[in-house]
């Protein structure tokens, strides 16, 4: 294995959701950084069919605002649940919402954008941890994914899909090591 392989495969490694942040905010550069990364994915036909929504700031009180909404109409007799959810979801200081673009009549197509859409997330979530950052790529619950508030929020078209939210932010602590199964215990050779 080459010494360019070996580092590529310690980056995958070391990859894991992190839930748990400073309050320290991101930098703007380090966002433009992750964004960078994101458009190198590869993607059918070059259509690149992402599009990313930053939310800082205000715009991020107004997301807490829809993801309580959320998750008191989804959970009305577990108010403790709904706190928890809540700190996680104030504790963390930037949020990224991606989208695919749908293209009508063209269900396959629309696919391969989801996926090029997966592939520009985990781009991103590589970059985070070689700078040091966490980032847990939610796609239910907080995450508004399947919910209909999220395209009202970020005001997206209906020609667009909701892949994954992003929390990104400063660990607050390392994050812990789990366990993989083995790749021959998931590999067929024909």
């Amino acid at each position: 294995m080459t010494t360019a392989a070996a580092s590529i495969l310690d980056l995958l490694n070391k990859r894991r959701a992190v839930r748990g942040y400073t309050e320290q905010p991101i930098e703007e550069q380090d966002i433009r950084t992750l964004l960078q990364a994101a458009v190198t994915a590869p993607n059918d036909r070059l259509r690149e069919p992402w599009h990313f929504y930053v939310i800082q700031g205000e715009a991020k009180a107004r997301y807490e605002a829809a993801a309580e909404a959320f998750l008191t109409e989804r959970f009305p007799t577990k108010p403790h649940l709904v706190e928890e959810t809540m700190k996680a979801v104030k504790g963390v200081p930037l949020v990224i919402v991606v989208t695919a673009d749908v293209i009508p009549g063209d269900e396959p197509s629309s696919h391969d954008n989801e996926y090029a859409a997966a592939c520009a997330i985990y781009g991103m979530w590589l970059t985070a941890e070689e700078m040091g950052l966490g980032l847990v790529w939610r796609t239910r619950g907080v995450g508004l994914v399947h919910d209909g508030r999220m395209h009202e929020f970020i005001g997206s078209p209906e020609n667009r899909k909701v892949v994954g939210t992003l929390f990104i932010g400063h660990p607050a602590e390392p994050a812990k090591p789990t366990a993989r199964t083995p790749y021959e215990e998931k590999t067929t050779w024909l």
